[in-house]
């Protein structure tokens, strides 16, 4: 007996609880991935079908460049606009549910509400639904983005308000100034940096899933898309597709660096006024953060004007929003309640497989791509390029190409999804591996460790609670996007959805969207439990 005291803990029956739990997820996956009969003959089958589908995507087939143009700028204007809408409502929604600024104890669970409920009505559904109020149109997809945006938005800047150093903001009400000049004083600047990095971040997003909104009717890049696809024009189709890869990466890298820039810009010290002066010299720092503001402020009232958004036509469309809402309740099901159940349950094994296989490519991926575990420099750049490159291909496309490949059905959505995690998982896990604290691996190494000792007994278990939560957040954002590419055939209960806009249905629209906001919630739920009780 070493002495009186434990060594370790006494296990927790939560803690135990919830890795059974992670136990059990990853046992499903993997009979999700044998029950959709995910495995090599299957993808064996389909070399055949990708011979043929390459001989009729080349050579690709651009418009004209004055289309290519207009169709890029709507797109970007659409992305933008969407993006700052979600700022400006985000911005105040998480003044109410962060807990050190909210004003009432009821008003927080109601704000966080709100976020979650953002989160999990998918933007699709929100497009249709504004389709039928607002008509063909930038308003349409502005609005569907915009306010699924505020679900990820707030969620972040709520989390960055939690974070702050709370000595400036008791300072600033210890002068006596009133609530909103405490939030604009004492707040804004240590959150201002973290503000725009999601906001930028969010941005990327919103480019890729404005292609998924062109399927139901939302104007630009993804609306071209979609209309050559349903044409069978595999040319035109993925020549556009490819341009929306270009401007994905092209935002990724551009975002990228002016996050970088503004990091760097917020660890700088605050410039002094010297004596006799009102305001501050003007040094770099500051003449950079003003630049950045001047751009922004072009770039939204550029985004504005070339999204054509026009108050008249939405405050006219309003006067018929109660008559567009009641075609959505009560709920309908069409007498196919066994058959939306069974999709259901499709899209959530889609999701499952896509996770576990996903998971399984994006870690030594991501690992490769850190630079504390990555060989040298070289390796570590060409990894994050790959995912780079990865992330910037929609969903939805890669959909498409593997509905044509391996047919109609749940095969093509967990390939589309397993390889979009390889994107978003991969970026994850690199980020946490670099983030890890370099005096524990350090001091593993001084004791003659080799590479591979330093990375599984110092590096892996301080990010491994990180990789949990990162692989939970993928299965919560796979049950999403296994819903949306099954409009395009790719499996699971999109179908239906949007088998039942297009026939007027929308009684069975609300029925899928309540299912689909049901099993999100649930998986909320079980994330934030998992994500609290494993560390």
């Amino acid at each position: 007996m070493v002495g009186s005291g434990r060594l370790l803990g006494r296990p927790s029956w939560s803690g135990s609880a919830a890795w059974v739990v992670i136990g059990m997820l990853v046992a499903l996956g993997l009979w999700a991935l044998g029950d959709l009969r995910i495995n090599l003959a299957t993808l064996v089958d389909s070399a055949r079908n990708a011979v043929d589908f390459a001989g009729r995507m080349f050579p690709l087939d651009f418009p004209p460049a004055g289309e290519l143009l207009a169709l890029g700028g709507t797109t970007l204007a659409i992305v933008v606009s969407a993006t700052v809408l979600s700022v400006v409502i985000s911005a105040p929604l998480a003044v109410l549910a962060a807990a050190n600024t909210t004003p009432s104890a009821a008003a927080r669970p109601v704000a966080r509400g709100l976020i979650v409920l953002a989160r999990a009505v998918p933007d699709v559904v929100l497009a249709i639904v504004f389709f039928r109020i607002f008509g063909l149109g930038a308003i349409t997809g502005v609005l569907a983005m915009g306010l699924h945006s505020v679900g990820m938005v707030g969620k972040l800047y709520a989390d960055a308000i939690e974070q702050i150093d709370e000595g400036p903001r008791l300072a600033v009400r210890a002068s006596g100034a009133g609530r909103l000049q405490e939030l604009l004083v004492g707040v804004l600047p240590q959150v201002a940096p973290a503000f725009v990095a999601t906001a930028l971040h969010r941005l990327d997003i919103n480019l890729r899933i404005s292609v998924v909104l062109g399927f139901v009717g939302v104007n630009g890049l993804g609306y071209a898309i979609a209309t050559a696809l349903q044409r069978l024009d595999y040319r035109r189709g993925m020549a556009m597709a490819l341009l929306v890869l270009l401007l994905c990466v092209l935002v990724e890298l551009l975002s990228g660096s002016i996050r970088r820039a503004l990091l760097r810009g917020g660890s700088d010290s605050a410039p002094s006024a010297g004596p006799g002066q009102v305001r501050p010299d003007w040094t770099a720092a500051r003449i950079r953060r003003t630049g950045y503001l001047a751009l922004t402020a072009v770039v939204v009232l550029a985004s504005v004007w070339g999204a054509d958004l026009s108050p008249a036509q939405f405050l006219g469309a309003l006067g018929h929003l109660a008559q567009t809402a009641a075609l959505f309740w009560p709920p309908g099901t069409g007498g196919m309640l066994p058959t939306l159940l069974a999709d259901l349950v499709q899209t959530i094994k889609i999701a499952l497989a896509a996770t576990v296989l996903g998971a399984a490519l994006a870690v030594p991926i991501g690992a490769l791509a850190a630079r504390n575990v990555a060989p040298n420099s070289r390796v570590a750049r060409a990894f994050r390029v790959l995912i780079v490159l990865v992330r910037g291909v929609p969903e939805l496309v890669l959909a498409i190409v593997f509905v044509v490949i391996t047919g109609l059905g749940a095969v093509a959505g967990t390939l589309a999804l397993c390889v979009g995690a390889i994107g978003l998982l991969g970026k994850l896990v690199a980020d946490s591996l670099e983030e890890v604290d370099p005096g524990v691996e350090a001091a593993v190494a001084a004791t003659g460790a080799t590479r591979w000792q330093v990375l599984l007994a110092a590096t892996v278990p301080q990010a491994a609670p990180a990789f949990v939560a990162h692989v939970l957040y993928q299965l919560d954002v796979n049950i999403r996007s296994a819903t949306l590419l099954g409009i395009v055939g790719a499996g699971g209960i999109g179908f239906d959805l949007l088998s039942a806009s297009r026939i007027l249905e929308f009684g069975m629209v609300t029925t899928v969207l309540l299912m689909v906001f049901g099993t999100v919630l649930l998986v909320e739920l079980l994330a934030l439990w998992l994500r609290r009780v494993v560390r």
